[in-house]
């Protein structure tokens, strides 16, 4: 249902997503943008501003679209951590919110077009029950398409988890924590143009499903922005289209298609660079001077026919490098490719190359996160690099783009489910992927490499994850469409499809889809999935699993060895002392680092594990609290003449009154016991003023007993 209100100065509409209101504002506020919505949903709201510049940039070959994503903290009641106080760059979520924008509404925009725009999406509040990307995305797409700019939309976007056996579109945040799950679609009111993954090993149908539904729940809203747009929609701005001098791509097809062909028929990226140079050359020689605008118009038109060929050879079966449909480049994989890192792990797909570094590190080495988001702190961290090297780009180093941070978060994902908890392995992990060569799906080549670094780091995994992509082409004329198996540069660059799936011989983990086209069916989706699934089992079972076929059993002699423990928070004053002195001595002591958090539990670390565990007993010795009824072995240390003392750990004693030290009447202590005496005794009783009475005559009699037991069974 759809409902607007009209005030002399804005207009409100509102409807459902997932049985809970969703409103939209417009006209309020923001008056000098080409267009603005403020979105509410719950208590998140978000305001979306779309601004168009006037004119075209001049000197580029390409649309300048720029999705922001502005995170306040005040939409959390939070106070920057900053040293300044103020918001500084986005986080990482941020920029992933922003790419999440970018990716669907990109390729509907006319790549002719080359006027400026840029889409502001504030947070002015943010309630974790209702996704704040989501919101972000929404008005996003309702804020352009009721504008004046130029934009073939509309589109939407919803989340949907998978939760013991149901379906939840939006869900709370204690849904999503909790779900085997987490997909978010962006779709028209035809077909499905992104998708993001998250899942805990899920097999392909339920996740086919998830995509179904919120393709569904899509098309409601896409019938909601179209209301808005029919009702407040502005005419659309003219633009002039990016020049592309016709008479000379005819030319250059007549004369030198052939050539084209030649050049992309190799396996080998660096041949088929070397060749076009060359037919770059011959075509210069040739139409330079019948054209006086030829290098304005040279690189546009080699796009052209690389892009006509490569579609001609893939709708007919045949692909650049002469492999089938569904077959994989070359592969290898290397572990402990590096001295003295925690793990390391090489894995080539072809002309791909990505060398994997695994870290391991103390939980106080856990990336601290100061966000709207709920996270206050991740454990463990992917990060992706791609230096220009990697393409044979002669370019210095800059600082991390937005692509590198989401190749980075999409192998996170991929790896998180498989990841031992802190109780398994209590240490903060991270991973870094460096990009040695590029042809094709890095970051699932980074997927497969970080595999390869955790299992030679000693990090017991649950499962090997592998990665792989899926590449398509289509043919608008006649609806034909074919979908190819690890796609490699040119394929990406020319075809119309980028859809990455990585998972473990159980389910799939990550999902992340790209398109440069209208959208995919139902129908290309499940076909590609099951291409993925295909060639990641084959991946898995050919190359990673031969290489290392399961963690090592210790981490490596580099990486700092750990000990987890839990005491009683009530404990922790004493472990740490007054001024800090005692946990300062237990540190000089034995070399072992210790963290301690607010719940009790203890972190410790050294380089040798005799450290470590010497540091443990030192903990275990100052918490220590006797049980009554448990019999401990200690040392008499000293001696009154009603009885003896006897330390059960270092720092806590007790007393044997000398009516308790034998079965039968003796005069003085010294008749059995003298100091430095081990001897078992067993605690009778701790007095309101903490103050331990013990019996060495009731542990005898205990101690006595269950040998004798135990003689008797053993001669039965």
């Amino acid at each position: 249902m759809i409902t607007h209100r009209q005030y002399p100065d804005h207009h409100i509409f509102e409807t459902e997503i997932g049985g809970r209101t969703f409103t939209v504002e417009t006209g309020k506020v923001a008056e000098q943008t080409n267009g603005e919505c403020l979105c509410r949903y719950g208590d998140t709201v978000v305001l979306v501003t779309a601004v168009a510049s006037a004119q075209p940039k001049s000197g580029i070959d390409y649309f300048p679209l720029t999705i922001d994503f502005e995170e306040r903290l005040y939409s959390v009641g939070r106070i920057p951590g900053a040293y300044l106080r103020r918001e500084g760059r986005p986080s990482e979520r941020g920029v992933l919110a922003a790419r999440l924008i970018d990716r669907p509404m990109r390729p509907f925009f006319d790549d002719d077009l080359r006027n400026d725009v840029v889409v502001t999406c504030t947070v002015l509040a943010n309630d974790y029950d209702y996704p704040v990307e989501v919101v972000a995305s929404l008005g996003a797409f309702i804020s352009v398409a009721y504008s004046d700019i130029p934009w073939n939309g509309p589109m939407a976007t919803t989340n949907v988890c998978y939760l013991d056996g149901e379906y939840i579109i939006n869900p709370t945040n204690e849904q999503r924590n909790a779900c085997q799950m987490f997909i978010t679609i962006a779709s028209t009111a035809e077909k499905v143009v992104m998708i993001e993954t998250e899942a805990n090993e899920i097999p392909e149908d339920i996740l086919l499903e998830g995509i179904r539904i919120a393709h569904e729940t899509n098309q409601q809203i896409v019938a909601f922005i179209n209301e808005i747009v029919a009702t407040i929609g502005k005419p659309k701005f003219t633009f002039e289209k990016a020049a592309v001098n016709y008479d000379m791509l005819n030319d250059l097809m007549e004369y030198g298609l052939d050539q084209i062909e030649y050049a992309l028929d190799t396996d080998d990226k660096n041949v088929r660079e070397a060749r076009l140079n060359q037919t770059r050359l011959d075509f210069a020689a040739k139409f330079a001077e019948k054209y006086e605008d030829y290098d304005q118009h040279i690189e546009v038109c080699l796009y052209k026919m690389q892009k006509k060929v490569v579609k001609k050879w893939l709708l007919a079966g045949k692909r650049v490098d002469g492999r089938s449909m569904d077959e994989i480049r070359p592969l290898g994989a290397e572990v402990g490719v590096l001295p003295r890192v925690h793990g390391s792990g090489l894995f080539t797909r072809g002309q791909t190359q990505v060398l994997s570094i695994c870290t391991l590190a103390t939980m106080s080495m856990q990336q601290k996160l100061d966000t709207i988001f709920e996270e206050e702190s991740k454990r463990y961290i992917h990060h992706y690099n791609f230096p220009s090297f990697s393409t044979g780009e002669a370019r210095s180093a800059r600082s991390t783009t937005r692509r590198e941070y989401g190749h980075g978060a999409l192998a996170e994902k991929a790896l998180l489910p498989v990841i031992p908890s802190v109780e398994e392995f209590p240490y903060a992990i991270r991973v870094v992927s460096e990009v040695l060569s590029s042809n094709g799906s890095t970051s699932q080549g980074s997927i497969c490499g970080s595999t390869l670094a955790l299992m030679d780091a000693g990090v017991p995994i649950r499962r090997p994850v592998a990665g792989i992509s899926c590449g398509l082409i289509t043919d608008q004329e006649t609806g034909q469409w074919r979908t190819f198996t690890d796609i490699q540069g040119v394929e990406d660059f020319h075809g119309e499809m980028d859809f990455k799936v990585a998972g473990t011989t159980e389910g799939v983990t990550a999902i992340q889809m790209d398109l440069k086209n209208d959208g995919l069916t139902m129908e290309i989706i499940a076909d590609a999935l099951e291409r993925c699934r295909k060639a990641r089992l084959e991946i898995l079972d050919e190359i990673m699993l031969p290489c290392i076929a399961a963690p090592r059993p210790e981490v490596s002699e580099y990486a700092p060895k750990m000990l987890t423990m839990k005491i009683n928070p009530d404990k922790i004053r004493e472990v740490i002392g007054s001024g800090g002195k005692t946990i300062q001595k237990i540190t000089a002591d034995t070399g072992a680092k210790i963290d301690i958090e607010d719940d009790g539990s203890i972190f410790i670390s050294a380089v040798d594990a005799e450290a470590a565990y010497a540091a443990k007993k030192t903990i275990e010795d100052i918490c220590f609290v006797p049980e009554v009824g448990a019999l401990y072995y200690g040392k008499v240390v000293r001696i009154i003449p009603i009885g003896a003392f006897v330390e059960l750990v270092p720092g806590k004693d007790g007393m044997i009154h000398i009516s308790k030290v034998e079965n039968r009447r003796i005069d003085k202590i010294e008749d059995v016991l003298n100091i430095g005496d081990m001897t078992w005794v067993k605690v009778t009783e701790i007095d309101e003023k903490g103050r331990v009475n013990l019996s060495r005559k009731d542990a005898l009699k205990e101690i006595a007993a269950r040998e004798a037991a135990e003689k008797a069974a053993a001669q039965e």
